[in-house]
């Protein structure tokens, strides 16, 4: 599952892509931030400015990763998500490495707690370790705090 990864880049998803960006998303960030539907997440890209795609996929072309950048009020935002089966592998920091090539200023909100629930049931835990491990400052006075988030923002650059 974790060999002959490659990350490739596109200004658009097909649907096919969506589907299993959609499914990766739904399974792997808290249960609260699901999409419901093909059709939220468009209404979600829609709404987001100079948008890249960076998919990371086996020789399947079965999608184990999907990071993005994107502009929100004149910053530059990022936001990762990897398959649980190949966490801890070193694929998160090559697709920040993939990111750091294009921007040299990062910005994204991390939930910097382990309360909330996947849709499997298990606890989702707390990224901001490995985003501090990788450079990222944490903004503690900058947070994100609605009824389906609670997190924190971080930088680097």
């Amino acid at each position: 599952m974790i060999e002959n990864l490659k990350i490739e880049s596109t200004k658009e998803l097909n649907d096919q892509a969506k589907k299993a960006v959609v499914a990766l998303w739904n399974t792997e960030y808290p249960e609260k931030l699901a999409f419901e539907n093909l059709y939220k997440f468009n209404q979600y890209l829609d709404n987001l400015s100079n948008l890249t795609h960076f998919l990371l996929s086996n020789e399947n072309d079965l999608i184990v990763g999907w990071t993005f950048i994107f502009e929100r009020e004149n910053e530059k935002w990022f936001a990762i998500i990897l398959s649980e089966k190949i966490k801890g592998n070193g694929f998160g920091r090559k697709m920040l490495d993939v990111l750091k090539q294009k921007e040299t200023i990062l910005n994204g909100w991390v939930i910097d707690h382990n309360n909330d629930k996947k849709n499997n049931g298990k606890s989702y835990l707390s990224p901001l370790k490995f985003y501090e491990k990788c450079g990222f400052e944490t903004l503690t006075h900058e947070r994100l705090e609605l009824d389906k988030i609670s997190a924190v923002k971080i930088k680097m650059g």
